[in-house]
């Protein structure tokens, strides 16, 4: 283990958040933002970047111009900028491409000036954080105009990276999609394990409703039904917002969907709530899900699988 002395280290990882750029309106919550990033940057950066330290002298300044090697939607170029403000707040950042534009394959979407230090003791959680928010705006985008002609949404899940969460939605968002829950706590979802455990779908909608009449702020209830049987039981019971039909599209054993059970539990519900498909969503089948009328499609895939962006960053010295 390196045991240097980082005295000399001019990298400043406690920057307040009201001193950082703010993000774009509606997006993250400058302390939020500064509060996951700054976690990043420590389990990253520790004491310091000892290779640069050594190879590069303290006064060398540069600029590190940002290259999209692959063509798709650009995310997380705010968060990014906030690296290196974090890093170093004489870093100045300048953005060709704003969030949830697309990019080309080979343009230089944006510049990072600064000490060639600072740059590069950022440059991996910058890349990091562009390169997978990049990804998930990408896919949400494509899902996106794949079910627009049926007028459904898009919709993602809690399959998040722990403790990224709030970039991953973001990043949905910036792609056109919408956000689910954040969490356990600001909605309720009603799933198998819940019904199982309360002795039914009536059972357990009915303490769900008696529950929220007692919080302060109550908050929507979703229930899931998995088959027929289940979405006349919610129907009957009533007293949610969302009924989430889960797995009523199936992949046949030749790989054609058969989506005839989701077709008819739409029909079923008859447009007295607003519905929800889950399970099987994928780029290939989305179009034909979102054919049955449903509102929402949510697909965990946007987050839990995603491919990132691939961008880069290329020093030049002054």
């Amino acid at each position: 283990m390196c045991s240097k002395s980082r005295a000399h280290l001019e990298i400043n990882r406690n920057v307040p958040a009201s001193a950082l750029p703010a993000p774009h309106q509606g997006t993250l919550a400058p302390l939020e933002l500064a509060t996951i990033l700054r976690r990043a940057i420590q389990e990253d950066l520790g004491p310091g970047d000892v290779t640069t330290e050594a190879t590069v002298p303290a006064d060398a300044t540069g600029r590190g111009l940002f290259l999209a090697k692959e063509s798709g939607i650009l995310a997380g170029a705010t968060a990014a900028e906030l690296v290196f403000a974090m890093v170093d707040p004489d870093t100045a950042t300048t953005w060709k491409v704003a969030d949830g534009n697309r990019v080309e394959a080979g343009a230089v979407v944006g510049e990072i000036r600064g000490r060639i230090r600072s740059l590069l003791a950022a440059e991996r959680l910058a890349l990091n954080v562009l390169q997978r928010m990049s990804g998930i705006a990408t896919a949400t985008r494509q899902m996106v105009q794949e079910v627009q002609p049926y007028g459904a949404r898009v919709r993602d899940t809690r399959k998040t990276a722990p403790g990224l969460r709030s970039l991953d939605k973001w990043a949905v968002r910036i792609g056109g999609g919408v956000n689910h829950r954040m969490g356990l706590y600001d909605r309720m979802l009603i799933k198998d394990n819940h019904v199982a455990a309360s002795g039914g779908i009536a059972a357990a909608l009915r303490a769900a409703v008696e529950s929220t009449a007692q919080m302060k702020k109550p908050c929507a209830i979703d229930i899931e039904a998995r088959t027929l049987e289940e979405v006349s039981e919610a129907l009957e019971a009533g007293g949610f917002d969302i009924l989430l039909l889960d797995n009523m599209s199936r992949i046949l054993p030749d790989s054609s969907l058969d989506t005839s059970t989701l077709h008819a539990a739409v029909r079923l519900v008859n447009g007295r709530y607003l519905t929800e498909a889950s399970g099987n969503v994928t780029l290939r089948t989305a179009a034909r899900i979102a054919a049955s009328g449903v509102d929402y499609i949510a697909c965990g895939c946007l987050t839990h699988s995603v491919k990132a962006l691939d961008v880069s960053m290329r020093l030049v010295p002054d």
